[in-house]
C-alpha cells in the first residue's frame, strides 16, 4: 500500500487544539476521498497540552491546554515528544491487528537509528495516566514503555496517533494525575540516545513506513 506523507511547511509545531482538528480534517478527507492508501503526520505540541481520551471524564489543571481526542485511551500530557497520526482503510482488520501493524512500521524506523524496539509483552493495571498503562499493543524498550498510541475508526477507515517522548516532566506529571509515573516501566528518547535530532527522526520513521507498508506483502 502506498503511503504518503502530509508535510507542514516545516513547521510541525501546533496547539493541541489545532492538531486534533487536523488529525480529524486528514480521517475526513480519507473518508471523502475514499482514499486507497495511507497517509502519515508528523508534529509537535506547543504550549504543553493535555489530551483527553474519547470518552474520558474531563478534567484540567491549572493553565495547561486541555483537548479532548478523537481516540480512545487515558489522559497524556503533550510536552516535549514527537506525535505520528497514521490514517488508513481498514480492510476488515481487527483494532489489535492493525495497531500491531503500525507499530511494526514504527519500529522498523527505529531500527533505522540502531535503536531496538519491541511489541510490549505484558499489560498493565488501567490508570488515569496513559504511559501508566501497558498494552501488547504498546511499542517497549528493554521491558520499559516507550510509544503509547490510540486509534478511532469511522466509515470504513481508521485514525490512529501516538505519542514518542523526548523527556518527560516527572513531578509535573505526579501533579497533574495525581498518582506517580513508574519510572521504572517508561522510558524517553533521550534515555536512549540524547543525539537524535526531530528531522532524523522523521526521515527514519518516514523510511520505516514505506519499507513496511509498501515493500512488504501487507494489506491494511
Amino acid at each position: 500500500m502506498k503511503v504518503n506523507f502530509i508535510e507542514n511547511n516545516c513547521n510541525i509545531v501546533n496547539s493541541g487544539k489545532l492538531n486534533m482538528e487536523l488529525d480529524l480534517k486528514m480521517l475526513d478527507w480519507a473518508i471523502d476521498n475514499k482514499i486507497d492508501f495511507c497517509l502519515v503526520r508528523f508534529y509537535q505540541w506547543y504550549p504543553k497540552c493535555i489530551s483527553l481520551g474519547r470518552n474520558q471524564k474531563y478534567f484540567s489543571y491549572e493553565n495547561i491546554d486541555t483537548v479532548r481526542r478523537p481516540s480512545g485511551g487515558r489522559a497524556l500530557l503533550h510536552d516535549r515528544e514527537l506525535t505520528y497520526c497514521f490514517v488508513s482503510p481498514i480492510f476488515n482488520q481487527s483494532v489489535i491487528s492493525s495497531y500491531k501493524e503500525i507499530s511494526n512500521a514504527l519500529i522498523l524506523g527505529f531500527k533505522k537509528l540502531d535503536i531496538e524496539l519491541v511489541l510490549s509483552k505484558n499489560e498493565s493495571k488501567n490508570e488515569q495516566y496513559c504511559m501508566n498503562v501497558s498494552s501488547k499493543a504498546d511499542i517497549s524498550y528493554h521491558g520499559k514503555k516507550f510509544i503509547g498510541s490510540a486509534q478511532f475508526r469511522k466509515k470504513g477507515y481508521l485514525l490512529q496517533h501516538g505519542s514518542i517522548p523526548y523527556s518527560l516532566d516527572w513531578e509535573l506529571l505526579e501533579k497533574i494525575f495525581k498518582t506517580k509515573p513508574s519510572k521504572e516501566g517508561i522510558i524517553t528518547l533521550n534515555e536512549i540516545n540524547s543525539t537524535l535530532s526531530t528531522r532524523q527522526i522523521i526521515e527514519a520513521l518516514k523510511e520505516g513506513f514505506i519499507e513496511y507498508f509498501e515493500n512488504m506483502e501487507f494489506h491494511l
